[in-house]
């Protein structure tokens, strides 16, 4: 593809500067996240986009509406409605509470904290994927934050950092497959050289969650437990996670266990559905965004944004670490561009392999450079597919859990570390 000239370029990807100004800037200027929607930021950035865009209208909303109803989206939108199925009939028929009730009596108040960051290290490592220990955790997290007077953006960020240190780390993660097989290194060496990064930043952020963390009040009401059987529904989606079913099945057998167990309780079978049709209504606002950010960014890459990006960020690339900061450089900003980390690192795949080829960079440590950073912005930005699904589940604005996102962080501070000092060869 021939070289596109700055103004082309910034063309290109001024939608999403459009959302981030009207959105972020906005809501940081007048210090409130829930005065300007999100769904309207997003509105006014894709129809920015489809108006200039080159062609006949009918050419860019067709470009738009491809991009949308792409099969990973489709995909994703089957998961938000399983899961606001599952979340509604789950806490009406009592297992959230159940369940949240058993944590709060086996961890004291100082482990509440640290056990659920660790709870969602481990099953996102098991599971390989973030979205599947979000819709596991989120709705637990909420409660627990509910019930012992913390902060609901705390708990949902305490869950959000964990679940993407797995979703960095695992064999099984499809960040971890895209990276590797992008840069033809076994996935065996890219977990060696992601280990030096990830487990510090995450044994950092499990030790400021233990000495720092807010206090929990846990109330002692001197109810007795409740029934065993109402942690039924969460147990299953927790357990069948962690052997790796596909998160549609595993939170199909979440609904399946909630109804059996609503209408032993004596719940009609129509007001159990009815639960699951609010739940799933819930996640209107949540599927539009959805499909509006994933129209608009398929514009910003049609319209050459992302190619002018890589076409800037590798025009002056010198020296060994100056390589691995282009690489880090480069994922990072098409993930910013796509708010998918596994396709950001396919589209930068094969151009970072070229420049590691130059300058001398290990494959194993491109492919953990390309998994790992794409992977902390994936957490940070607001309008990522975890944070939305998240946010939905706990009720909250899209940028609220920003504030506490420790483990991101730390684990950027490991990459820099690591390039500056040439820990992972």
């Amino acid at each position: 593809m021939p070289d596109i000239n700055l103004s082309r370029g910034l063309m290109g990807i001024s939608p999403v500067i459009i959302f981030l100004l009207l959105y972020v800037v906005v809501s940081v200027v007048i210090g409130d996240f829930y005065r300007m929607p999100f769904s309207v930021a997003l509105l006014c950035a894709s129809v920015w986009a489809i108006a200039t865009y080159k062609g006949r209208l009918t050419e860019r909303i067709e470009v738009f509406s491809r991009a949308a109803g792409h099969a990973n989206i489709i995909y994703m939108i089957w998961i938000f409605i399983l899961a606001g199925a599952f979340a509604a009939i789950a806490k009406e028929i009592g297992a959230v509470n159940a369940t949240v009730d058993l944590i709060l009596r086996l961890l004291p108040a100082g482990l509440i904290v640290p056990g659920i960051f660790v709870a969602s290290c481990f099953i996102s490592l098991a599971v390989g994927t973030s979205v599947g220990t979000v819709v596991a955790l989120t709705p637990l997290a909420t409660e627990i934050a509910g019930a012992s007077g913390g902060s609901t953006a705390f708990m949902v960020a305490v869950v959000l950092g964990g679940a993407f240190f797995g979703d960095n780390l695992s064999f099984i993660s499809d960040t971890t497959i895209a990276a590797t097989r992008t840069q033809g290194c076994e996935m065996a060496d890219k977990f060696r050289a992601n280990v030096w990064l990830a487990v510090p930043a995450a044994l950092v952020t499990l030790a400021f969650y233990m000495i720092e963390t807010p206090e929990f009040a846990v109330p002692d009401s001197g109810a007795p437990a409740q029934s065993v059987w109402l942690v039924l529904p969460y147990m299953i989606v927790i357990v069948t996670a962690i052997v790796r079913m596909n998160v549609n099945i595993v939170l199909s057998l979440g609904i399946v266990a909630s109804l059996v167990i609503g209408i032993a309780q004596g719940h009609h079978m129509l007001d159990l559905c009815g639960f699951m049709g609010s739940g799933i209504d819930g996640m209107g606002g949540l599927i539009v965004i959805t499909l509006m950010s994933a129209g608009m960014l398929g514009v910003v890459k049609a319209s050459g944004g992302i190619t002018w990006l890589l076409q800037v960020l590798t025009a002056r690339v010198k020296g060994t670490r100056g390589a691995q900061f282009c690489i880090a450089l480069l994922v990072s900003l098409v993930n910013l561009c796509t708010a998918n980390n596994t396709v950001a690192i396919i589209i930068v795949g094969s151009m970072s392999k070229e420049i590691a080829r130059r300058y001398g960079v290990s494959a194993s440590k491109t492919a953990s450079l390309l998994d790992t950073c794409s992977c902390i912005i994936q957490c940070l930005i607001p309008y990522g597919a975890q944070t939305l699904l998240a946010c939905s589940l706990s009720g909250l604005s899209p940028a609220e859990p920003f504030a506490y996102l420790y483990y991101p962080w730390a684990l950027a501070v490991m990459v820099i570390a690591s390039i500056f000092l040439k820990a992972v060869k």
